[in-house]
């Protein structure tokens, strides 16, 4: 399924109305393996999540992120509004303050991901980031 097509300025230049998260160098991650091996590395917690950073080492440049949230988060409809926080926050942060040729699995916390405003939420993601790029 192609995404809508948004106008354009342009004559004949339809870009696409819907944004995914593969663009300008962000991927998610999806194997099982990734996310082990981000597991297996630095760590960084804050109040609103838990941030799991990697060192690939293979010269790619994009930056790979992926999302979870334990039933501890809740229900389903919980971990659900979770991980789309967590993601709008990815959208916003990452590119800015992340380390090319990384990945990261953002893990949200019981009450806290759901609950925190915003901002903190976002100051959360940079702060761990910052820590994560500087801990060797």
């Amino acid at each position: 399924m192609t995404p809508p097509e948004a106008p354009d300025s342009k004559p004949g230049n339809m870009p696409p109305a819907v944004s995914s998260c593969v663009h300008g160098g962000l991927n998610v991650l999806r194997k099982r393996s990734d996310f082990l091996a981000a597991a297996r590395a630095r760590r960084q917690g804050t109040p609103a999540m838990m941030v799991q950073g990697r060192d690939r080492r293979d010269d790619d440049p994009v930056i790979r992120v992926g999302f979870t949230c334990s039933k501890k988060v809740g229900n389903a409809v919980a971990r659900n509004r979770a991980k789309r926080r967590l993601r709008a926050v990815a959208r916003d942060v990452l590119h800015a303050h992340a380390q090319p040729g990384w990945d990261y699995v953002l893990i949200g916390r019981a009450q806290e991901t759901a609950a925190r405003p915003y901002e903190a939420l976002r100051n959360d993601l940079v702060y761990a980031l910052r820590k994560l790029r500087g801990a060797k």
